[in-house]
């Protein structure tokens, strides 16, 4: 069996665009990745137009090879168009060899330990802009049976923040732990904002609302600055969806910047890259939870990985989305009292419906942390559940 072609598919997902990736052989077998990059999405596609050249003709099966000898080959190592382009591809492999072995793709990283992992939900907050908009739309998602929700409060701060903005994060924080209680874990996200000052500071005015995490407090392009911030934090640290391959997580892990590792599969290299980088983190206690904030196909894939890694703690993903979403593949994510259960279909347990991703073509969109848009994140009357077990999927 050999690899005959490498396409990509980048769609409008509202919010950001979704960047899929279909490798394809000679045997009539196919699989599917995800590489959804957000931003530099040509950048991305050219990557893997340009990769295609030392991936066409390859055994798929022969995926640790594949994966070396194409990061062997490219002189410029790193970074997240390439990690995201050999990632998305190398994804798609592990889906070929489940289905060529009619298995799931977790029994090639050991089979499972689990069959269900909890969640936390992100997504839940969309369009809320004050304090009481926040604290309602996490009891209404608290009521669905969901039992971790992650946010950033920050509005468009960056780097510092004015007393005025950090009372409005902290009353934020505090009327979300007020509607929910205290058996709700709280998972505080900076999307890599501040500087260590102001990060340390925002650990001490969140810490009586004990949230779980405070997540990449820092720019990623220094860790020691994370390090700094872990070491007087009075909340736990977490970071790594910008961090790529395992030599940049044996920097974060070197510094002891982190509490808990968040390492992105379809940026760091891959499923296989992301085990290694578990493992890594397994021998220094480390739990990991992988990046998820994208679309259908990383889900699948990340649990599946999560199956399979004894470290593995919490589960990201998006509880509800555009009605879009449930049109462009054949996805099934079935959630039980604030668990995801793992699929056992073989290789990722997912199909892309092609003729709904080519109906919402790719257009440019800008990052919005900083522009006040922060929480504008689902199309308006036209938000959906699409768990199997919660609203109109029930």
């Amino acid at each position: 069996m050999k690899i005959t072609d490498v396409k990509t598919y980048i769609m409008d997902a509202f919010r950001t665009n979704w960047t899929f990736v279909k490798v394809e052989t000679d045997e009539g077998l196919y699989g599917w990745g995800e590489a959804s990059l957000g931003t530099q999405e040509l950048a991305l596609t050219g990557c893997i137009e340009d990769l295609k050249r030392l991936i066409v003709g390859r055994n798929p099966l022969e995926i640790e090879k594949m994966r070396f000898e194409v990061y062997r080959d490219i002189y410029w190592k790193g970074g997240p168009v390439l990690m995201s382009a050999i990632s998305g591809v190398e994804m798609a492999l592990w889906d070929i060899m489940g289905k060529y072995f009619g298995v799931p793709t977790y029994t090639f990283f050991g089979g499972k330990i689990r069959d269900k992992v909890k969640m936390y939900a992100n997504g839940w907050f969309s369009g809320s802009k004050t304090p009481e908009n926040f604290a309602e739309k996490a009891k209404a998602t608290v009521a669905l049976g969901v039992k971790a929700l992650k946010w950033d409060p920050f509005g468009k701060a960056h780097m510092t923040l004015t007393k005025e903005e950090m009372i409005s994060a902290v009353e934020t924080v505090g009327a979300v732990r007020e509607a929910v209680g205290d058996k709700i874990d709280l998972l505080i996200e900076c999307h890599g904002r501040f500087n260590p000052y102001t990060a340390i500071e925002i650990s001490k005015e969140l810490a009586p609302f004990k949230p779980m995490l405070l997540e990449e407090p820092c720019p990623p392009d220094n860790i020691e600055a994370i390090a700094q911030v872990k070491r007087k934090s009075l909340v736990p640290i977490s970071a790594g969806e910008r961090v790529y391959s395992i030599y940049g997580f044996d920097d974060l892990f070197t510094k002891n910047a982190v509490d808990i590792a968040q390492p992105d599969m379809f940026h760091t290299g891959g499923m296989m890259e992301c085990k290694k980088i578990a493992a890594m983190a397994e021998a220094k206690h480390i739990p990991v939870s992988f990046h998820n904030p994208s679309g259908p196909i990383s889900n699948a894939a990340i649990l599946q990985l999560a199956a399979a890694t004894p470290n593995f703690l919490i589960h990201e993903i998006m509880i509800n989305d555009g009605s879009f979403r449930k049109k462009i593949t054949d996805e099934e994510v079935f959630f039980e009292d604030g668990y995801i259960k793992i699929n056992d279909k073989p290789g990722l347990g997912i199909d892309v419906n092609v003729n709904e991703v080519e109906k919402r073509p790719y257009h440019p969109i800008n990052l919005r942390h900083y522009t006040g848009a922060l929480t504008d994140i689902r199309p308006k009357d036209d938000t959906v559940f699409y768990f199997k077990g919660i609203g109109d999927n029930e």
